[in-house]
């Protein structure tokens, strides 16, 4: 989980398919500028598939939009992300998501978040923080709980 910058983008031989075809990626070369989850070493380049058709994310490159982004981290500087990864613009982010991130974050480690749905839902144990958005809010995975709330023990 970073927040980053792409500053420039290209298309990247990434091996091939099992009939020998060549699989393209799209290699971001990004600037990170905060880690909050990961390896111990800066993301240099995230990786995504070519067009949104085939679940690839695509990013403004030049440097100016930022981005909270949730992917998958090999370890070696290099991340790749889908369509189902969180990406968002920097900006997009609420003061409590973004006050999350910076200061709550690890507190969470130990809460166990549960989807509520449909109504009624129950939680299980004191750890437990139940989400009530798809339920409450016509199916809204972003509603008001996912932008102004945080799971803390």
């Amino acid at each position: 989980v970073i927040r980053a910058k792409a500053v420039s983008a290209k298309e990247v031989d990434s091996g091939n398919d099992i009939y020998g075809n060549p699989i393209k990626r799209i290699q971001y070369e990004i600037k990170q500028i905060k880690m909050f989850k990961g390896p111990d070493q800066d993301i240099e380049f995230i990786y995504t598939a070519p067009s949104t058709a085939v679940c690839g994310r695509l990013l403004d490159t030049g440097g100016k939009k930022e981005y909270l982004i949730a992917g998958k981290s090999e370890g070696n500087g290099k991340m790749h992300i889908t369509l189902c990864d969180l990406v968002s613009t920097w900006d997009s982010l609420t003061p409590t998501q973004k006050k999350s991130l910076n200061q709550r974050y690890q507190m969470g480690c130990e809460c166990k978040i549960s989807r509520c749905l449909s109504i009624p839902c129950f939680v299980s144990s004191s750890d437990e923080c139940l989400w009530t958005d798809w339920a409450m809010e016509k199916n809204n995975v972003d509603g008001r709980q996912a932008k102004h709330y945080a799971c803390i023990k």
